[in-house]
């Protein structure tokens, strides 16, 4: 689809869209750095990156946004996208139960709280939980209060790994206290950026039931095919890469992936 072929009411990403983030979190494909250029190179986009640019499609001038979740930064790996959406919204509103939200330099207005606790005088036009909701462990009330902050006809995006997926297992079967070293060891990453697990939202028939009940549609879905756990090491996230390939060309997805939800409130 073209991007001046999609519909006004659609946010998720051309092919188009995903180029231009690349080239603004990336720079040069031919001079970039060795794993974004071999993602390129097999025209494959992080899930991050799909989500960054659903992000960049819904956020309207002026509009009021709400990020949830997102400790320091909305983008963690894309500073130069956060800066610039963060001068388009009228409004942007961090909040977060880590003290971690005291450290964005981008929201203007910070809030140390649990969402089910945060009141707004005024809705929001957006509002974004990227990598949240496997953490979230009274669902219901998360998505009430989403439905009491959010305008008629606004959307929640949802990025979230998906429950059936082998590192999800394996992280629902692994000790907390192993979560850390593991993730470390694979990507990187501070102890103060690693939180407990619940996994109560992470399938869509779950996300979709639960924002159905408190009148929300879901207005756009994908699977995100999350080829990145051996990023760290070239030769296997050559294979990693390689499988998804060989996958995508019969039809088929990487079974490592991550779901992304646009959920608009009804009015």
């Amino acid at each position: 689809m073209a991007e001046a072929d999609r519909p006004p009411s659609t946010v998720l990403p051309t092919p188009s869209d995903l180029s231009r983030l690349f080239a603004l979190k990336y720079g040069d494909p031919a001079t970039t750095g060795p794993n974004p250029r071999r993602r390129h190179r097999f025209g494959y986009f992080l899930p991050s990156d799909v989500y960054e640019a659903t992000v960049t499609n819904a956020l309207t001038p002026g509009a009021a946004w709400l990020d949830v979740g997102g400790g320091s930064s909305p983008f963690p790996d894309n500073p130069k996208l956060a800066a610039e959406l963060a001068a388009r919204a009228g409004r942007f509103v961090g909040v977060d139960p880590s003290p971690n939200v005291h450290e964005n330099p981008y929201v203007r207005e910070r809030h140390q709280s649990f969402l089910e606790a945060y009141h707004s005088a005024e809705p929001f036009d957006l509002a974004t939980l990227r990598m949240v909701a496997e953490h979230v462990t009274d669902p219901p009330a998360v998505v009430a209060a989403l439905a009491r902050l959010m305008k008629p006809g606004g959307r929640v995006i949802v990025l979230t790994v998906h429950l059936f997926s082998p590192i999800t297992v394996a992280s629902h079967l692994t000790p907390f206290g192993l979560h850390h070293p593991v993730k470390k060891l694979l990507w990187g990453g501070e102890d103060k950026d690693t939180f407990p697990t619940a996994y109560k939202m992470n399938t869509r028939r779950e996300l979709k039931r639960l924002f159905g009940k408190a009148r929300f549609r879901e207005s756009e879905f994908a699977y995100l095919d999350d080829c990145c756990t051996f990023s760290k090491f070239p030769a296997v996230n050559t294979l990693e890469l390689l499988t998804w390939r060989g996958l995508r060309s019969v039809g088929m997805h990487y079974p490592e992936s991550n779901l992304l939800g646009v959920y608009t409130r009804e009015s």
